[in-house]
């Protein structure tokens, strides 16, 4: 076994397969190495589409081994130290790795266990949540099963993968309790601990009149911080007051409380949030500058997302290329990010904007307006270009 790497890659999500990838298209002879423990690589987007009984949860896995490219060192363990004032990490198992350079894509972390009653609560008595591969299906039963009340739809007061996921499930909710002839007898609440629907003025105009339109209760400034389960009663608090309620419910969807990984937060790697600091354009660490960033685990101002990967995947392969070769970093990430918005079935809002928040549109048409074409694309296109353009470094 290999115990030192000119490039290590820290994880095998979509951040490190992108970026292995690129750099085995750019220089077949790098010598890379690949540290992740998963047997299954996810395409978590689908998740949403899962939970609303378009796909089955299979839709969204294949075996990692399809994606880590040729003659990268497959590493199967899991990260435990990083010591970037070694030149090393320590593996779970015990092994002693040394790089040169480091990329650290390790994702995000779900913290489960943050919200009392959630871990031990979630796939039973009406708490459901899309961010699990185990307990995506459980959202279409509660969903599906739904006969009245109050449909109940939370965000954390953290980052989250795909911020605009917490609200696409519940459009496609209210569209299935409509079809299932339950919506007349239905409320459905989105608590928030954020002050608006959206953050960029273009697509929150189209979403609260989405949400005017269903008729949906949404109360901002609202972080859940309990549930019980028993007595089906979620509890909040009030970010600007913080004085508590009590919601009681029929049926829940959770976005869970995220944070950088544990491994990062304890490593000399981390910013004052505990994500890898990295420059935003670059993604060079300001202070290890052998070591790159990308991903849900970067602590880039930016909507954590795949479609962000994608556009930094090429930054930081151009600048960790350069920087190996003793030349200037001077590729630039804008904070490019989208978030597909479902709106309902067969319909789709796409949203695209940069750091500063503002629209950088792909099309030649109004992408704030709902289209069927949107929604071809989210069920159609985007996983195939996922699975065999983006993971292939092609894109």
């Amino acid at each position: 076994m290999q115990d030192h790497h000119r490039i290590l890659i820290l994880g095998g999500g979509s951040a490190g397969i992108s970026a292995a990838a690129r750099l085995r298209r750019a220089d077949a002879g790098l010598d890379i190495g690949i540290v992740e423990p998963s047997e299954s690589h996810f395409y978590q987007p689908l998740w949403t589409l899962v939970g609303a009984g378009v796909f089955r949860p299979e839709a969204s896995r294949r075996p990692e081994a399809d994606f880590i490219p040729p003659r990268v060192d497959w590493i199967r363990d899991r990260v435990s130290s990083i010591r970037p004032d070694e030149k090393a990490v320590v593996t779970a198992g015990g092994r002693r790795i040394t790089y040169d350079w480091l990329v650290v894509a390790l994702g995000i972390q779900i913290d489960w266990t943050a919200i009392p009653g959630l871990a031990e609560g979630i796939g039973t008595r009406g708490i459901c949540s899309n961010y699990s591969f185990e307990h995506v299906a459980y959202t279409w039963e509660a969903i599906r099963t739904f006969k009245g009340g109050t449909a109940l739809f939370t965000v954390p007061n953290t980052a989250v993968k795909c911020g605009g996921a917490p609200q696409k499930i519940m459009y496609l909710a209210d569209d299935a309790f409509r079809r299932q002839g339950v919506r007349d007898r239905t409320k459905i609440v989105f608590a928030s601990p954020q002050k608006a629907i959206f953050a960029v003025e273009k697509y929150r105009k189209t979403l609260e009149a989405v949400i005017t339109r269903k008729k949906i209760d949404t109360r901002f400034r609202q972080n859940l911080v309990e549930l019980r389960p028993d007595a089906r009663e979620a509890v909040f608090e009030n970010l600007d007051t913080h004085e508590r309620s009590v919601v009681a419910y029929d049926m829940v969807h959770v976005t869970p409380p995220m944070s950088a990984p544990d491994v990062i937060k304890q490593s000399p790697l981390a910013n004052e949030h505990g994500w890898c600091e990295a420059d935003k354009r670059t993604l060079q660490h300001p202070r290890f500058p052998d070591v790159f960033a990308l991903g849900d685990a970067a602590g880039l101002p930016t909507s954590k997302t795949g479609a962000a990967i994608r556009k930094q995947a090429p930054v930081l392969v151009h600048n960790l290329l350069a920087a190996m070769r003793g030349g200037p970093t001077d590729a630039a990430y804008d904070g490019y990010t989208s978030c597909p918005v479902v709106t309902g079935y067969g319909k789709m809002v796409l949203a695209e904007f940069d750091y500063d928040n503002k629209p950088k549109e792909s099309f030649p048409f109004d992408q704030s307006k709902e289209r069927y074409s949107m929604w071809l694309l989210k069920t159609q296109v985007l996983p195939r270009l996922y699975w065999y353009g983006m993971l292939r470094g092609r894109l």
